[in-house]
């Protein structure tokens, strides 16, 4: 087992990752950006270094900076959590060149599923639906659109580096197809300096449902079941839960080893996601996977008792996976709210500034990953989530109730959040009953339409 890691992120992911590495014995430092410096949980970690100004470039997003400051502390290993260096392949070849361990997939791996192109064509290889669309790369609007006109409208404009929503667009039409292309490949190239695109299918009103899959370097591969995540705001998931409502078993069964066979045809180890549309006949496709812990992870660990963040630790280390598959069980029903420092009242906009008043919720069945307290300030730099707040309850139903009862206790100010939204989420009867896709907030919480998503 490794003596000293480094958590190479911030916030919410830091802490968490801080907190297994103490429950293993491990000493963990942590890196700061300028506007991180106050960050209460840097005092949970064996030490603590800056590494660079408030912009992320500078500081999360520098490759250089992260490693001098893991020589410089004399480290084993880097977590990455999630996001800024986490899915970079180069990043992840410069750890294990300068002889310290990165804590998740190899770069070889990570770089064949972080390109949706080859992600796809080794899904085809193992025997994985995919969604009807290009072979590989589409080089023009004219290629674009004679796939369009073979597998029919609508179809959805995708970069093969993308991520977070960025570089995708919908085309309903050979107008709206060739503005989309043009807008998609200008997108992707600002935010992945890569602006290859490829078409497929728009699979209308999907559920999103996702695999959680665990893996050690010697093949051992196991899945710990799936989330739903179709709860979204401009593909940016605001609710996960599992067990996904209104999937049959034998789709459940066909979903998880479709996961396992594509992670271990990739040649994938540590803990890593696979994540799927699903039609109203519960035909489903694969979409893609993300080579790294998910925010949502806190939602499987709690159905299943294993905790994967230290699992990938062990991993890491040399360990060999001991839970066998049928070892998995899906025990209760969990619910994650993601809390944004948003106004949903007005588009979204970012909320910045110091919390003032921070009440937290508790009682049965209640967990809270967050790094913010009272005096705390967020800063504009980075990702605007703030916290999870989970529920694990015996049943979907009482599961609702506790997570309502969380976010009625739930006090944050005067920076604006989500958790009123999330109060209506959790009190609409569409979502009560199970009935969402990818496309409801959108449709139901657009301007406008906000007093009869209230009411149900």
């Amino acid at each position: 087992m490794f003596h000293r890691i480094l958590v190479a992120n911030r916030g919410e992911i830091a802490l968490r990752i801080i907190r297994a590495c103490r429950d293993l014995g491990i000493e963990a430092v942590a890196v700061y950006s300028r506007a991180d410096r106050d960050a209460a949980y840097l005092n949970l970690a064996h030490d603590a270094i800056c590494i660079g100004k408030e912009p992320s470039a500078q500081s999360y997003l520098n490759p250089a900076a992260i490693i001098s400051a893991a020589e410089i502390a004399d480290v084993e290993a880097i977590h990455p959590g999630y996001g800024f260096l986490s899915e970079n392949p180069t990043f992840a070849r410069m750890c294990r060149d300068c002889r310290i361990e990165f804590i998740g997939p190899s770069a070889e791996a990570m770089l064949a599923m972080g390109n949706k192109v080859e992600a796809r064509r080794i899904a085809k290889q193992a025997r994985v639906p995919l969604v009807p669309g290009s072979d590989g790369a589409v080089e023009n609007e004219e290629e674009a659109v004679n796939i369009a006109r073979k597998i029919g409208y609508p179809v959805m404009i995708k970069a093969s580096a993308g991520g977070g929503g960025r570089g995708i667009r919908p085309a309903h039409n050979e107008a709206s197809l060739r503005s989309g292309f043009r807008n998609a490949q200008a997108e992707a190239e600002a935010a992945f300096k890569d602006g290859t695109l490829y078409v497929e299918k728009l699979i209308e009103r999907p559920r999103h449902v996702e695999v959680q899959i665990l893996g050690d370097a010697k093949g051992h591969l196991i899945h710990l079941w799936e989330r739903d995540c179709s709860l979204q705001r401009r593909n940016q998931k605001l609710i996960e839960e599992s067990p996904s409502p209104h999937i049959s078993r034998r789709t459940r069964a066909k979903l998880c080893l479709s996961a396992v066979r594509l992670a271990k045809v990739a040649g994938y180890h540590s803990a890593g996601t696979c994540e799927f549309l699903v039609d109203a006949n519960e035909n489903f496709y694969f979409m893609e996977m993300n080579a790294r812990i998910q925010v949502e992870h806190p939602v499987t660990e709690l159905v299943t008792g294993i905790d994967l963040v230290q699992w990938q630790i062990r991993i890491a280390a040399g360990e060999p996976l001991s839970i066998k598959q049928d070892a998995v069980q899906q025990n209760g029903a969990a619910l994650e709210c993601r809390i944004n420092a948003e106004s949903p009242d007005d588009n979204f906009r970012p909320s910045p500034g110091r919390i003032l008043e921070f009440i937290a919720p508790g009682g049965p069945g209640v967990r809270l990953d967050t790094h913010a307290y009272a005096g705390y300030n967020v800063p504009p730099n980075y990702d605007s989530m703030i916290a999870k707040l989970l529920v694990h309850r015996p049943t979907r139903e009482e599961a609702f109730r506790a997570m309502r009862r969380a976010l009625s206790e739930f006090v944050i100010g005067p920076i604006k959040t989500t958790i009123p939204l999330h109060r209506k989420l959790l009190e609409h009867t569409e979502f009560i009953a199970g009935n969402v896709d990818t496309g409801f907030v959108e449709r139901v919480f657009a301007p406008g339409a906000n007093r009869a998503a209230a009411a149900g």
